[in-house]
């Protein structure tokens, strides 16, 4: 493959790069820009919101001197933006006729509180519900709740924690609860947040673990599929969960069929949007795939990083190919 010149630019510089980037004799007025996620050091979920709000408008900088200068994206600023909202992705997916993570009605959760929630849970007969920041990755202030309400039993998984003193915190470490006073807290504190309220549907396994699929798809075509198996309801990887390739799933082919055209489908959604990572829920019987999530930065793929390297060679010859055109 062709070396490509790469320059890394961190985002703790982002404006020094940005006034570099923009000035007429910095010697480089065209560019091939890969933008990945901002390291957030904050646990406090509480900054959730502002520190996405503060992102995005690194972003609108971004897609502004793209104005100015040939700057191409591999995913653009105004996308990736688009995505960050899970409420408006999830609508957006659904309007387009895709299988997605069905959402309980938001109308009945106004006050945000946890007698709301269950008041909801109980309209809609839906006792299995996974509640989520509509801002932030890697299941931050994510939790997965049932209810039985004729033996006033519930369970919380979640990573959320209250602090005394910094408040509700990501403690990046899932916890089970079952004491309802604990639970009602706990869901009192997360629902003061902006937060979508998803059916939680039983998923299909693999040896005694539930699985779900991480797909990332490089322009349309969908590159790299792994299964992420876990005892509990929360598979993100960083949660000690197990990863696996699809192809030891034993996924029927037809099935396979389908969650690639779903992929597909969902990305063509998206002007602006070569590279995306999607997750995908397969029902229990039935393996009809649903989208979960879909995440314009869910590339970083360590199982494909130190065995083929799939998804990053992918990039580099999508910049090269690029770079020939000129």
């Amino acid at each position: 493959m062709e070396k490509l010149p790469v320059l890394f630019a961190e985002w703790s510089s982002f404006h020094e790069w940005l006034q570099h980037s923009a000035s007429e004799d910095s010697g480089k007025d065209e560019w091939f820009l890969k933008i990945d996620p901002p390291l957030w050091k904050s646990c406090c979920l509480e900054d959730l919101d502002g520190l996405t709000k503060d992102y995005i408008q690194k972003l609108e900088e971004l897609a502004g001197i793209s104005l100015k200068h040939r700057i191409e994206f591999l995913n653009h600023p105004y996308t990736i933006i688009q995505l960050l909202d899970k409420r408006e992705c999830k609508q957006k997916l659904q309007s387009a006729g895709l299988a997605v993570t069905q959402m309980l009605e938001e109308k009945l959760l106004n006050p945000h509180t946890a007698g709301h929630l269950l008041e909801l849970m109980r309209k809609c007969g839906i006792f299995q519900v996974f509640i989520k920041p509509v801002n932030g990755s890697g299941a931050a202030g994510v939790s997965a709740l049932r209810w039985q309400p004729a033996k006033n039993r519930m369970v919380l998984y979640t990573c959320a924690l209250e602090h005394p003193r910094a408040g509700l915190v990501n403690t990046k470490q899932l916890r089970c609860f079952t004491k309802t006073n604990e639970i009602m807290s706990l869901l009192n504190s997360i629902l003061q947040m902006d937060c979508v309220v998803e059916r939680w549907y039983a998923k299909a396994q693999h040896q005694g673990y539930s699985y779900d699929l991480r797909a990332v798809v490089l322009d349309g075509r969908t590159e790299f599929l792994l299964g992420r198996l876990s005892k509990g309801p929360i598979t993100n990887l960083h949660l000690n969960n197990h990863p696996l390739a699809a192809k030891e799933l034993e996924i029927p082919a037809s099935v396979l069929a389908d969650i690639e055209e779903l992929c597909e489908r969902a990305v063509s959604c998206y002007e602006g949007l070569r590279c995306a990572g999607i997750d995908i829920l397969l029902e229990r019987g039935s393996l009809k795939p649903r989208i979960i999530e879909m995440n314009a930065q869910g590339d970083l793929i360590y199982q494909d990083i130190f065995h083929e390297n799939r998804i990053y060679r992918r990039q580099a010859k999508m910049m090269t190919d690029w770079l020939k055109l000129e």
